[in-house]
């Protein structure tokens, strides 16, 4: 029964670590052919919207960069367009926003939980507008809303991913120990990191901040722990399957668990790093 168990474990463990791949895979593939608003008609659509309100910081453009990757000009999360408002806390923008946005044909209009007052998000004509209350201010961000393809490559990707983690932890669960233990310690030390701060960014906003630049952004981290931990695998995976646990793979699985935790609190570190604002960036 113990050994059951531990194997439908392994298989849930597979799906959740490949599934996230996935899911950040299919995201990119299917946000790609996006085309950000120009300057002008971002301000023609936030006139439309809020007529009457002057925004304090007019225009603010933050175009192809997350997580400290550059995006190419048609992927989703490519452009957009912010423009912060001093609304006070009578919450008259948003008041104002909803009754804009449902008498000029906007679609999907949800309310935005906010820092004083809740906001609005709706959709139209392959845009996306959305005004939020944070502790910095009153935002309108207006963006390309996400293609058609997006949502069903995002499901087939996670759902690829999740089947392929599955199959493969399943069929390593199979094997003698110490084999199982080995193996899928060092590919939940390899994927853990990205899967982590995936699911940390993982939210409402997908469609404004794209996820799959979580993993460009690790890769500096993760390619030389992926090497260290193949060379690791190699050089301690059993010759024979029926060879009892050594000593060698009781070190190594140690060290590759004790890897995990510092590479994910170095990216933690490097992300925060790389989100501070440059001097002088309007």
């Amino acid at each position: 029964m113990g050994h059951r168990l531990r194997r439908v474990a392994l298989v849930l463990l597979g799906a959740v670590l490949l599934g996230t791949v996935g899911l950040s895979l299919g995201s990119w593939y299917g946000g790609r052919g996006v085309t950000p608003p120009s300057g002008d008609q971002a301000q023609s659509l936030a006139a439309q919207l809020l007529p009457g309100a002057v925004p304090g910081d007019s225009g603010r453009v933050v175009r192809g960069y997350r997580w400290g990757v550059h995006l190419a000009a048609d992927d989703l999360g490519s452009g957009r367009e912010s423009f912060w408002y001093d609304d006070g806390d009578d919450c008259g923008l948003s008041e104002q926003f909803r009754r804009s946005a449902g008498t000029q044909g906007w679609q999907g209009l949800r309310r935005v939980p906010g820092y004083l007052c809740d906001g609005w998000r709706a959709e139209r004509d392959g845009m996306t507008v959305a005004l939020e209350y944070s502790a910095s201010g009153t935002e309108l961000t207006i963006a390309p809303a996400a293609p058609g393809t997006f949502l069903p490559s995002t499901v087939a990707g996670t759902l690829v991913g999740a089947a392929a983690g599955a199959a493969l932890f399943g069929w390593v669960a199979r094997r003698r120990r110490p084999v199982p233990l080995l193996v899928c310690t060092l590919v939940t030390a390899g994927l853990l990191p990205g899967v982590a701060l995936t699911w940390m960014v993982l939210g409402p906003g997908i469609v404004v901040e794209p996820i799959w630049p979580v993993w460009p952004a690790l890769a500096p981290l993760l390619v030389p722990l992926w090497l260290v931990l193949l060379l690791v695998g190699v050089y301690a995976f059993p010759k024979r399957e029926t060879e009892p646990s050594s000593r060698v793979t009781v070190v190594v699985v140690s060290v590759a668990c004790a890897l995990a935790p510092v590479v994910l609190a170095a990216a933690l570190l490097f992300m925060f790093v790389g989100a501070q604002p440059v001097q002088g960036w309007p």
